[in-house]
This record gives structure tokens, C-alpha cells and sequence, in this order.
């Protein structure tokens, strides 16, 4: 029999939700084993235990002890390794110590592909058009098989595009509309259909919002994405309190019997603590990457192929979606992704709807974007006239160049640009001051454009309809 003082030994410590935690070094034998009753149906010796083993203490008055064992590897080393240099799933995004991300260890950790020029070429090829601004600067600069949606496009087959959007604030910020501008253009280019999600559902989780506040700022936000200018006759959008049901709640029941709650704690990072409504959701991000969950849309199309516009924060959904997908009879959706879009201060990670002065929002007046550009927008230029004069401005660390990377369409300016002030001839305030004339210059008119957003366009955008001419 297994005594207190044995088990005692083992134990590392005890953690904030009492589960004990046993020390790797000691491992498991027989001496140490906890047993579930006199037939001593404990756990065998192992010859190589698990980093960690989690168990609850339970005692009784024969003083035999009874340890709920979950045996799987806690991640507990990992992740903290990891926060010490940087943090990137579809909830945080942050670099070490407010610096940036890395994005080759990300690819590395993530297992996607770097996005090449050979693949933006073949886009002007098949297009006939230049390539998007955020394809030549590396903005989406990486992919999961889009070489093989350009193969099937190449053959003459068709694809759909599907992104969407947590509808969290009242207002987009620039870092939101990024996907927005680039799928438009993947619509375009490639005249394809697309499905937005809305994930109010989501945000009423995360956030803990009230379904009904949730379920406005989607309607709120479905006008912003409008104002992008997208082509009704190709685009369905779609909120998840609304739409989830029939076929689409079919598929979302298939992709969670194939996903173990190992393999989704894993994967997100659910603990104990989280409600069990997180569990359900990663179904719903996944199922719009399969036809047949828009029956209205692909009838008979079970095979139509789905390329998913995104930032690389969201790959995590995507990684498990595609590993369901063959046993499910679907392909693989396509992945190409962004790097994030940074805040004004240059510090964790990306721009963030919680905290205003790190944002542009498209409600932002001129005066509002002059104002944090000159206040708040992190500059790599020197101390000193004289000094940066000298030595030139830091462009790797410079927001102002950043944004303009992002935000100004001509290559040459930019190229202009960046070599004057990265070589002193050119001063942070005239940085500043070209960023506020682009920046100010895409707010108004996306401003106007949103106001020419009705009700009507609204539910045009989102009725659940065919869409006859999709493909033309």
C-alpha cells in the first residue's frame, strides 16, 4: 500500500487550483504508485513517466488515498518558455519584452510555408493584374497550399474565399480592415464567392458580452465591412447567432467527434477554469471552410475547394480543421496569411481594439489621427537634429515607415521614403505628416463610404440567398 509519506515525496507542490503536481525526477515505480483499492489497480511502473502527472488528492479513514490521473503531458515548461519570448493564438498577441514578433518561428512553430515570389508571380500571370500591395511587401507572407488553389485555378477549377470577423468594438481599426482589403482584392482578381463569418457567438464568450450586445456590434460592424466595397452578387455574410443551424450544425457536429478534448486543449489552451462554451466554438470558425455548410451557396459542390484570407493568429483553428477535413470527405482549406498590423507604440504585438491611443479607428476625425500619429506613433529617428543628421532614422523600428509599408500604394515614394530618412535627410515630422495625409486620406473614405451603408444593403448582405452570377 502506497503511504502518505511516498506520495508526499512526489509531490512538486500543490498548484493555485489544488491539483498536485508530481516531480518529473521521481517519476513513478512501485513503490510510489497510488493505489485504487486492495486488488492495488494503481499505475504500473513506467520505464520513461510523463513530464508531469496531475492527480486530486482524495483521503478516507483506511487512509487509502485515491488519485484522479490524467495522464497527459502538461504543457506547463512550454508555455512558459514561450511567454518569455513571444505569444501568438487567436486570443493574445504579444512579443518579448514589447518588442516584435518573430515570424520565421512562427512559421517554424506553426508548420505553414514562407509565401515566395514565384507565387506572387504566378498571381500576375493568372490575374492580369499587379499583384496587391500587401502581396509585393510581405504583409501576407505566408501560406498553407496555395500553390495548390493556383493549380486548380491554373486547370480552370474554381474556389471560394471565406474570412471573418469577432465583432468586439463599436468601430474597425486599421489592423481589421487589412484582411478585408486583401480579400476584396482575392475576390476581384480571382472572381470568386465569399462567405464572412461573424462570430458574435465567439465574442460573447471571450469578452463576456450579453448575446444582444454581441449580436448589435455584429450588425454594427457588417457595415464597415460593406464599406469596403465588396460585390453583393458574390458575397454572403453571415452572423453565427443567426445562420448556425441545419447543414452547417451537421458539420460542426462531425469536426467535434473527430477532435479529442486533448487534442482541443492542446491545440487553443483550454484549462480546467474555461467555461465549456470555448469548447464548442472551434467547430464553428471551422465549418465555413466546407461547402456543404451553405447549401444555398454549393449545392452539389462538396469538392468546391476554400482559400481563408487571414491573420497568422488564427492558424490554430485552421491546423485542426484541416486535419479533420480528409476523414471527413472535404479538402483541406487553403491558408494565406498576414504578419499584424502594430500598435502606434510599437509594443505587443499588434494594434488592439482595447486600448484607443494604440489604434486608428475608422470614426477617427483628422484631428484625432494627427493627434496620435504626433503623440503616440513610435519613432527611429535620433535624439538629436544634428545626430540624426548623422546617423539616420532606425527603419526597423520606426511605426511611421511601417505604416506607410502597409498603407501607401506607390512603391517608388515609399522606396524614396524610407532611404531619405533612413539616412538623416529626411525628419521624423515629415514622416509623420505623409503618414497623416494616406491615413487620414483612407478613413475618409472609408468614413464615407460606411455612411452610404444602409439597413436594406445590410440584410441584402446577409439574406440567405444563391448567388447566381458567383463565378462570372
Amino acid at each position: 500500500m502506497a503511504s502518505k509519506t511516498l506520495i508526499s515525496d512526489t509531490i512538486e507542490k500543490i498548484n493555485e487550483r489544488g491539483i498536485f503536481v508530481l516531480s518529473k525526477s521521481k517519476g513513478i515505480n512501485d513503490d510510489n504508485c497510488f493505489n485504487f483499492g486492495p486488488e492495488r489497480k494503481g499505475l504500473s511502473p513506467v520505464a520513461k513517466p510523463p513530464p508531469y502527472i496531475h492527480g486530486r488528492l482524495i483521503t478516507g479513514n483506511n487512509r487509502r488515498f485515491l488519485f484522479s490521473v490524467a495522464m497527459e503531458v502538461d504543457k506547463k515548461d512550454e508555455r512558459e518558455a514561450e511567454s518569455s519570448e513571444q505569444v501568438v493564438n487567436p486570443w493574445e498577441v504579444s512579443a518579448k519584452d514589447g518588442g516584435k514578433i518573430d515570424y520565421d518561428k512562427l512559421i517554424d512553430k506553426f508548420g505553414c510555408q514562407r509565401l515566395d515570389e514565384s507565387l506572387i508571380d504566378r498571381v500576375q500571370r493568372l490575374t492580369s493584374r499587379q499583384p496587391h500591395v500587401f502581396l509585393r511587401r510581405s504583409v501576407f507572407f505566408a501560406h498553407r497550399d496555395f500553390n495548390e488553389i493556383l493549380d486548380a485555378y491554373e486547370r480552370g477549377d474554381k474556389f471560394y474565399l471565406y474570412t471573418g470577423r469577432g465583432p468586439s468594438s463599436e468601430a474597425l481599426h486599421l489592423g481589421h480592415l487589412i484582411p478585408f482589403m486583401f480579400t476584396k482584392y482575392l475576390q476581384e482578381a480571382f472572381k470568386v464567392p465569399l462567405v464572412i463569418q461573424l462570430t458574435d457567438d465567439e465574442k460573447s464568450i471571450w469578452k463576456n458580452l450579453s448575446v444582444e450586445e454581441s449580436q448589435r456590434l455584429a450588425s454594427e460592424n457588417a457595415k464597415d465591412i460593406i464599406a469596403c466595397g465588396f460585390d453583393v452578387t458574390k458575397t454572403f455574410i453571415f452572423s453565427d447567432f443567426d445562420y448556425v443551424g441545419g447543414a452547417f450544425y451537421k458539420n460542426m457536429v462531425k469536426v467535434g467527434k473527430c477532435v479529442t478534448l486533448n487534442k482541443a486543449m492542446g491545440i487553443f489552451g483550454f484549462s480546467g477554469e474555461d467555461p465549456i462554451a470555448k469548447l464548442s466554438f472551434p467547430p464553428v470558425q471551422a465549418v465555413p471552410s466546407f461547402p456543404s455548410s451553405f447549401p444555398h451557396l454549393f449545392p452539389g459542390k462538396d469538392n468546391l475547394r476554400c482559400l481563408i484570407p487571414c491573420a497568422i493568429d488564427q492558424d490554430p483553428y485552421f491546423r485542426m480543421t484541416r486535419d479533420v477535413a480528409p476523414r471527413l470527405g472535404y479538402s483541406k482549406p487553403a491558408l494565406i496569411e498576414s504578419t499584424f498590423f502594430p500598435a502606434l507604440q510599437a509594443k505587443n504585438g499588434k494594434m488592439s481594439a482595447s486600448d484607443p491611443n494604440s489604434a486608428i479607428y475608422v470614426t477617427d476625425s483628422a484631428k484625432d489621427i494627427k493627434n496620435k500619429i504626433n503623440r503616440y506613433a513610435f519613432s527611429g529617428g535620433q535624439d538629436s537634429i544634428e545626430k540624426h543628421r548623422e546617423l539616420g532614422a532606425n527603419l526597423e523600428v520606426d511605426i511611421p515607415v511601417k505604416y506607410l509599408s502597409f498603407f501607401l500604394e506607390d512603391d517608388s515614394e515609399l522606396e524614396h521614403i524610407k532611404k531619405e530618412y533612413g539616412e538623416g535627410r529626411m525628419l521624423t515630422g515629415e514622416v509623420k505628416k505623409r503618414l497623416t495625409e494616406v491615413l487620414t486620406e483612407i478613413v475618409e473614405r472609408h468614413r464615407r463610404a460606411r455612411a452610404a451603408v444602409t439597413d436594406e444593403m445590410v440584410d441584402a448582405f446577409m439574406a440567405v440567398r444563391p448567388l447566381p452570377s458567383m463565378f462570372e
